[in-house]
């Protein structure tokens, strides 16, 4: 068992992390605040190091890394910042990875190289969770009725990340009046075309660097061409997408939760109470030893499910673990951030207060840390054996 990067993958989080510092870290307090999409360090990102194509071929306009080099990847962005790391997450493992894994290669070229440029409206994007349909997809009542050589799709979409300034939106949809897994498939729909309304970005509690928007379908009309595989396969691939991305957010957490930790340990040693450094103080010490003890464990963990994924080995429970103690992790590691800060923690002079609040969604996105149990239940009951 090795648990040693090679000398690329070291090399390749090297870089991420320089180019993180150098060009997302100092500006995410500003760009946060004016609830700003980071758009000069993602068009460098992409040109630099194809940030915008980690889930895409080189065939097709891509860098293709591999699993493990893209959740190093999405950790390094989630510790320089929270929303310009999940920009990057959800275009490639949600808004690209679809038409990677169930397109055809008319759609591959016709769709990828588009989007792995980071050109503002260059982005790809998933539409899944609905007004009234969140964890349980079976709930999409939105609807597309093939009318010839072209499907009209109608109804509405919510917090839709990447929505408004995307290339694409695959989209969930329900080709079947039945509720079953054989009625929802996947289409492609460009943001040009007539019908598709997308809101203003929504007002949210962090991640002001990232967006996210309802969508409305008014009689879109998108050729029959842009179904992804098999009609009444949208719930199979769904699943299988989400899993991959669940890696993502697990990374992500993390991120956040090394930067935070870092910020408490620094700010421990210097500052003084009653003489000494915070640091000195037991009771911090054991709160500093609790946080690097879980971020510790959160990364074997999220590294493995990535391992198993490069591995072509099924990763669902393990990419389900990660993300649920991952994501839960970092609430606990970002909100003692802010008590070993104290007052100043709370405020937004000291970024820990924007970890906090970025972490918030980890727990909610990709599915909650409630469905990430049932999945790992499941697992658990059917077989108490050879879990990995």
């Amino acid at each position: 068992m090795d648990f040693s990067f090679s000398p690329e993958l070291k090399m390749w989080r090297e870089a991420v992390h320089d180019f993180a510092a150098k060009e997302i870290k100092p500006f995410a307090a500003e760009y946060n605040e004016r609830e700003e999409t980071m758009w000069p360090a993602l068009q460098k990102g992409g040109e630099q190091l194809g940030l915008l194509g980690m889930s895409v071929p080189e065939a097709y306009g891509g860098s293709a890394v591999d699993p493990l080099a893209f959740a190093v990847a999405i950790e390094e962005l989630g510790w320089a910042d929270g929303g310009t790391a999940l920009v990057v997450a959800a275009h490639n493992g949600l808004g690209c990875a679809p038409i990677v894994m169930f397109g055809n290669e008319e759609q591959k070229k016709r769709f990828l190289p588009r989007v792995t440029g980071g050109q503002p409206g260059r982005l790809a994007a998933l539409a899944l969770t609905e007004p009234d349909a969140g964890s349980d997809l079976k709930g999409v009542k939105t609807h597309a009725e093939l009318e010839g050589d072209h499907w009209v799709i109608n109804g509405s979409k919510m917090w839709i990340t990447n929505s408004g300034d995307a290339d694409y939106i695959v989209t969930l949809v329900r080709t079947s009046p039945e509720r079953s897994s054989h009625s929802l498939s996947l289409i492609v729909v460009p943001t040009g075309t007539p019908g598709l309304h997308v809101g203003p970005p929504e007002k949210k509690m962090g991640l002001g660097t990232t967006h996210s928007h309802a969508i409305t379908y008014e009689n879109v009309r998108v050729p029959r061409e842009n179904l992804l595989g098999e009609v009444g396969q949208g719930m199979y691939q769904t699943l299988q997408v989400l899993d991959g991305g669940r890696i993502s957010i697990g990374a992500l957490a993390l991120g956040i939760a090394q930067a935070a930790f870092e910020e408490a340990v620094a700010y421990a040693k210097q500052r003084i109470t009653f003489g000494k450094p915070l640091s000195a103080r037991q009771a911090i010490q054991f709160m500093l030893a609790d946080m690097a003890t879980e971020i510790h464990a959160a990364r074997l963990m999220v590294y493995h499910a990535a391992w198993l994924k490069a591995q072509g080995k099924p990763f669902t429970h393990a990419a389900a673990m990660a993300k649920l103690f991952a994501s839960e992790m970092a609430e606990r590691v970002t909100r003692n951030a802010i008590q070993i800060h104290g007052g100043y923690g709370y405020s937004r002079e000291y970024p820990v207060e924007r970890m906090y609040r970025d972490t918030r969604l980890m727990t909610i996105g990709e599915g909650t840390s409630e469905i990430q149990r049932l999945v790992i239940a499941r697992r658990v009951v059917s077989s108490m054996a050879g879990l990995f």
